[in-house]
């Protein structure tokens, strides 16, 4: 049986379509903020514990959703998973080109979508773990707050989460802690959807 025929897990569509609802409300209140037509203080804590919010919760969706298309198609290669990490991560050069253009300032020169696209490359070699991924993303969770008190004199590695001082963007998440969250997932993915 393919994978197109298998059921598909209410819970994770719900949640899906729950987060992209989120994304929506937030990046329209966030915008009409931005550009002055709405008066929103977008500094406040809640508002940025909420994105964060979502953009954990996708990532969590994101490892729990990559064990189950490779439980579903076991003939999945290292290819197929660098072609789909390249297209989305490919999706993040564009909004970081448009952001350069558009707010040169505040350019996204990492973003949920490079995070996703390299997430999904670099979890190949962990699709099958159970606790060594929660270990691992706990690990990379700790890691990254850690390095997110420092601040280097270059911009190399922005994307692992080292940052100049006067470094601004509109949205930023390195792979350090954020791809700790996407093991995490595969952890969960592999513990309730053994099976896929």
């Amino acid at each position: 049986m393919s994978s197109k025929n298998q059921p598909r897990f209410w819970e994770i569509d719900g949640l899906r379509g729950l987060m992209i609802v989120l994304m929506v409300v937030y990046h329209l209140i966030f915008d009409l903020a931005f550009f002055g037509a709405l008066n929103f203080n977008l500094d406040n804590i809640i508002w940025r514990w909420f994105a964060g919010f979502i953009a954990g919760s996708f990532l969590l969706l994101v490892g729990i959703s990559l064990t189950l298309s490779a439980h579903r198609r076991q003939n999945q290669t290292f290819r197929h998973h660098l072609k789909r990490g390249a297209f989305i991560f490919g999706g993040g050069l564009l909004i970081t080109l448009v952001t350069y253009i558009l707010t040169p300032d505040l350019a996204i020169v990492f973003g949920i979508l490079h995070l996703i696209g390299l997430a999904i490359v670099i979890a190949y070699p962990f699709l099958n773990f159970k606790f060594g991924n929660l270990i691992g993303g706990f690990v990379a969770i700790i890691a990254g707050i850690y390095l997110s008190q420092f601040n280097v004199d270059f911009p190399w590695l922005i994307w692992l989460g080292l940052t100049p001082a006067d470094f601004a963007s509109l949205d930023y998440y390195p792979l350090l802690p954020w791809v700790g969250i996407v093991l995490i997932g595969i952890a969960l993915g592999n513990i309730f959807y053994p099976q896929g």
